[in-house]
């Protein structure tokens, strides 16, 4: 290899690594064992892996070596490792969405995804860390501790899919998958300097994604490039039976759409919005400056830039934090101390299915799913169900009409993935309301269920990443994805290049 290691490879994008492969410049088995290598070396820094399978998926590597060598016809990506959040359900490994309740729980199947990712041949390097049951700003909320930032290894990764997007980051991974409930795939993505993107609802099927809230949760692609995304998100998109709410329709040419946007510098005729409650208070300088220069970099390669007003913004958090919980209420009723996970016995006292069910949920459930299951208990019960559960949904249908005007006039919004870069661990997990806030400005894509991703634009005085939204109609994932590439281009800057882990 002429002086360059096997780790230096990882610094390459996915797409690149399966030129490598396909050229046989480099081996899956001798990449996944450098990823295997690199995670075992900064994850007493990091905690970023709460379960590992080195064994699967050094056996998938060598399956698809083989295979190569034999001269088969394999997917474009076979062979390149990928990461899971810990929320997918994988056949005989074990998936316990960084709760005790689910400690030990090896599910008898695979979740559609995985089931893509292995007749793909990418080998499965393990589970992610995450915040319990996907609850969080900040991936603190774990059962097996916090992940760290591997920008500065005393700041938070983002939530809840932090661990995802460390793993990517640190360069551990060049792919994973995480899960966006209100912006859990794209705020991570923000504060690590990673790509995340949450594709429109049903896009990707949820059939063995651990739910949470079931009407805004979506499966997406985590990565350090939107080309390596769009891949990603065409090998596990698609129409699956097993999920009622899956879109019956082809899986857009993503790829291909990204690569005519590559190295664009005229984008004559893209109209673009931006969103006017999308800053001030609560956005720090940086953020907003790396964002107003992104839009002027645009705006010089020959876009059309108008702000839009989206007057229901400022009541799309109010509306995501009685909404979800009334569905996490309703979605983890199943874990009963019965059929799933622990079971904990009351300690005096008589032994039934109601004080078993009780104890168990006490030793089990962490705080924040104990403050979310209450709260979503609390909205749905009589006398409050139209006051508060009935008024959130009359309030997302009002987000849902504000993007449909939105939409009519321009293309695709733009705005910050999150007011503010990587905060300290510990700074706000004592204040759920501050922490909330963090999802200001990627709720409501979940409640109107659109496409939306971020991606780095630059660093603030600290050298920390900064992230640039963009939002799309429904369906139109293909042009998410454009509008985000022609911002990378536009911006100029390789930050997911300039990660200072060692």
């Amino acid at each position: 290899w002429g002086g360059v290691t096997v780790e230096d490879f990882l610094k390459l994008s996915a797409l690149q690594l399966a030129d490598k492969l396909r050229a046989g410049e480099l081996t899956s088995e001798q990449l996944t064992q450098a990823c295997l290598d690199r995670i075992e070396k900064l994850s007493p820094k990091l905690n970023v892996f709460v379960h590992l399978d080195p064994e699967g998926a050094l056996e998938t590597a060598r399956r698809v070596d083989k295979a190569r060598q034999r001269g088969e016809e394999l997917h474009p990506l076979a062979g390149v490792p990928i990461a899971l959040k810990d929320n997918m359900v994988t056949r005989g490994q074990e998936t316990t969405c960084a709760s005790k309740i689910l400690a030990g729980w090896k599910p008898p199947y695979d979740a559609t995804v995985v089931t893509k990712i292995k007749d793909a041949g990418l080998p499965i390097i393990g589970k992610t860390n995450m915040d319990e049951f996907a609850m969080g700003s900040s991936t603190e909320h774990s059962a097996f501790g916090p992940t760290h930032n591997p920008w500065d290894p005393t700041r938070i990764p983002g939530g809840s899919g932090g661990g995802s997007a460390s793993a990517v980051a640190s360069f551990m991974v060049p792919l994973a998958l995480g899960s966006d409930t209100g912006g859990s795939i794209r705020q991570p993505g923000a504060v690590t300097g990673t790509v995340g993107a949450k594709p429109t609802y049903g896009a990707v099927s949820r059939y063995g994604l651990v739910a949470m809230a079931s009407s805004l949760d979506q499966i997406g692609p985590v990565t350090r490039t939107v080309a390596d995304a769009a891949a990603l998100q065409e090998l596990v998109g698609g129409h699956d039976p097993f999920d009622s709410t899956s879109l019956d329709e082809p899986v857009p040419a993503l790829l291909e759409a990204v690569k005519e946007y590559q190295d664009k510098t005229d984008l004559s005729g893209l109209r673009l919005g931006v969103v006017k409650q999308a800053g001030g208070d609560g956005y720090e300088e940086d953020v907003t400056r790396a964002f107003n220069d992104t839009v002027a970099a645009l705006k010089e390669r020959g876009a059309t830039v108008t702000e839009i007003d989206m007057p229901s913004f400022k009541y799309a958090l109010a509306a995501y934090y009685l909404i979800m919980p009334a569905e996490v209420s309703s979605n983890l009723a199943r874990f009963d101390g019965i059929r799933f996970g622990i079971r904990v016995e009351p300690t005096s006292g008589p032994v039934t299915a109601e004080t078993v069910m009780a104890a168990t949920r006490e030793a089990g459930f962490g705080a924040e799913v104990k403050r979310r299951i209450i709260l979503g208990t609390h909205v749905l019960s009589a006398g409050y169900f139209d006051a508060y559960y009935g008024s959130a949904q009359k309030v997302r249908t009002l987000v849902q009409e504000d993007y449909a005007k939105a939409f009519s006039q321009v293309d695709a919004l733009v705005l910050p993935t999150s007011p503010t870069v990587a905060f300290k661990l510990g700074e706000k997990i004592g204040d759920p309301l501050t922490m909330y806030n963090c999802d200001i400005a990627t709720i409501p894509a979940n409640l109107a269920g659109i496409p939306a991703i971020s991606v780095p634009i630059g660093l603030d005085h600290q050298g920390l990443p900064i992230g640039f939204q963009v939002m799309a109609p429904q369906r139109a994932d293909a042009l998410m994805y454009q509008v985000a590439q022609a911002a990378v281009d536009a911006c100029g800057t390789d930050v997911p290049a300039a990660c200072p882990v060692k």
